[in-house]
């Protein structure tokens, strides 16, 4: 176990001023059925003997209180112990969310969506096991077992030390059972749920390209398979858990008569009385109830572990060398009334994990205002300069300074309040135009969206679909490619980035509309902004100030014009 895994499994345990109340509740809860069976037997046996009924009267207030108490005491365990564990569940997503942040998105990209959402929500939610199901029960049903073990040794040491013997040698037979039957299934159910929530969202998402490529039956037969393996160790996990529950009743019984005969010779000997013999016979039944909880806390802690480990590698333990870091005093780009400068020199990047660089030698200057073109075939390298131009990757080699200032002394948030990326397929939330927009800036007005939006072409658009309510859809379903580029335009001009960076922008609109939503998209950027252009379609020269080519990562060619020479869009 690695100890990150460690350290998942500690965080998931609530600290001990919220278990304790679940375990002190849970250990009455406990102690309330050991005590209900004596006295019921006591009861029983005694009142058998026909005693005045005054001799009975403690015995039948204690069945009624032990009775009361025993739900009464698993209730408020069940209300403690799933606040703490609740409360603590939000502690460890929030710790994922915060780790996950200074590597998103190039960091954990190689997880897919799906899974990533797995690993956030379902094995999250396992964690809870940890003190539901399995400290707080072992807690609770030792005090209780010790407890119990010790009341019984006042009356018959002989019965208290059988009782025990089978408790040990019964629970150790029992988890190794259950491991035997269960230990691969335990291995592979969260992995498998995993598996199955990315293949169901992967196919939702695909669907219409699935269909279109006569595909939608093959991927539903593969998740097909996987609910049926998921469900085959589901079943294998159930199987485990029947057989434990089994086990342990056997042990009762052997419990039992190991008792009976322990204090067999003490009845026979006077010097305990039938009630008292009664209550030896039917105790270790209450006792091996209590026991019973143990082997399910194996069980759950086992799967747990398993959901901790996926939740520990969902994001690295260290941001990797390709990603930046925020120096410890990061310095402050002078303010200026217009765009920064924006130069690149020598610089190499490489994506996380790969074996090469993916950019090598890049020399590059933006000046203020400028529109440049970077141009090259796919796998070029246009994307990876993207992302080091908004700080996604760090600079390998070389150096990348806004207005002369070395980006790694500055924080990468603020580089990007500097530099915007509009990718090549912007993330619309499932939500209306106006909290799509209004994610860029929550203080503008309704006016203020409205204009922005009439800016990038969209005010017809908007005005038919109704208004700022419209709904876009899931990832932007309900928009076309050139509206969705459109709405990822509105919203970064909302955000104010004096540089903005057009990943692929007319890659989801059809060739004949290309070079006009170029035109209104370059439009609608202004005059006042930086704009760095990557595509690798033709694009109307005239459009930019400059055209950069890059192939294999490398500068390859360059060419351009006087900016008084551009042709306004």
């Amino acid at each position: 176990m690695s100890d990150r895994t460690r350290s998942v499994l500690r965080t998931s345990i609530p600290p001990l001023r919220r278990l304790l109340p679940s375990v002190l509740f849970g250990a009455a809860s406990g102690g309330s059925v050991v005590a209900l069976i004596a006295c019921s037997a006591w009861l029983i046996a005694r009142a058998a003997e026909q005693p005045p009924v005054l001799y009975l009267s403690l015995a039948i207030v204690g069945v009624r209180a032990f009775a009361l108490g025993r739900a009464v005491f698993r209730y408020l365990e069940r209300l403690t112990g799933h606040d703490a564990a609740f409360r603590q569940l939000a502690e460890i997503r929030t710790g994922v969310f915060e780790r996950m942040l200074p590597v998103a998105p190039d960091g954990i990209a190689d997880l897919r969506r799906g899974e990533l959402l797995a690993r956030f929500t379902g094995d999250v939610d396992e964690l809870q096991n940890v003190p539901l199901r399995a400290v707080q029960p072992v807690a609770s049903a030792s005090v209780v077992l010790v407890a119990a073990v010790v009341g019984v040794s006042l009356v018959s040491p002989g019965s208290a030390l059988a009782i025990a013997g089978c408790l040990v040698a019964g629970l150790g037979a029992t988890v190794l059972v259950q491991r035997a039957v269960a230990a691969r299934a335990e291995r592979r159910l969260a992995p498998l749920r995993g598996e199955l929530q990315a293949a169901v969202v992967e196919h939702v998402q695909s669907l219409d390209m699935l269909v279109a490529f006569d595909a939608a039956a093959a991927s539903r037969r593969r998740i097909e398979r996987l609910g049926e393996r998921l469900a085959r160790h589901t079943r294998a996990n159930a199987s485990a858990a029947g057989a434990a529950a089994a086990l342990m009743a056997a042990i009762g019984g052997f419990a039992v008569a190991a008792s009976l005969t322990a204090g067999q010779s003490l009845l026979a000997a006077g010097r305990i009385d039938g009630p008292t013999f009664a209550v030896l016979c039917l105790v270790p039944l209450a006792i091996a109830e209590i026991a019973a909880a143990l082997p399910p806390a194996v069980t759950a802690w086992r799967l747990a572990r398993v959901s901790a480990e996926r939740v520990a590698s969902a994001v690295p333990d260290e941001v990797p060398a390709e990603l930046p870091a925020a120096p410890l005093e990061p310095d402050v780009v002078p303010a200026t009334d217009g765009p920064p400068r924006l130069t690149l020199r020598a610089v190499g990047a490489a994506w996380p994990g790969s074996r090469g660089a993916a950019l090598s030698g890049i020399a590059l200057e933006l000046a203020p205002g400028e529109r440049v073109l970077v141009r090259g075939p796919s796998g070029s390298g246009k994307t990876t300069l993207a992302h080091v131009l908004v700080r996604f990757l760090d600079v390998a080699d070389g150096s990348y300074l806004i207005d002369g200032v070395d980006t790694a002394r500055l924080d990468p948030s603020e580089v990007r309040r500097l530099v915007g990326l509009v990718e090549q397929s912007p993330w619309l939330f499932d939500e209306d135009v106006r909290q799509n927009l209004l994610f860029a800036r929550d203080t503008a007005s309704d006016d203020e969206l409205v204009d922005v939006l009439a800016r990038v072409g969209l005010g017809d658009w908007l005005a038919e679909r109704g208004g700022l309510g419209a709904k876009v859809g899931e990832r932007g379903a309900l928009v076309s490619g050139g509206q969705a580029q459109r709405l990822a335009l509105a919203r970064a001009m909302l955000a104010g980035f004096p540089v903005l960076v057009l990943d692929e922008p007319t890659a989801n609109v059809d060739r004949e509309r290309a070079d006009s939503l170029l035109r209104e998209l370059l439009g609608a950027a202004g005059a006042d902004r930086t704009v760095v252009l990557i595509s690798h379609t033709p694009v109307d020269p005239s459009l930019v100030d400059r055209i950069v080519t890059i192939d294999g990562g490398r500068l390859v060619g360059e060419a351009g014009r006087e900016p008084a020479t551009r042709v306004a869009p």
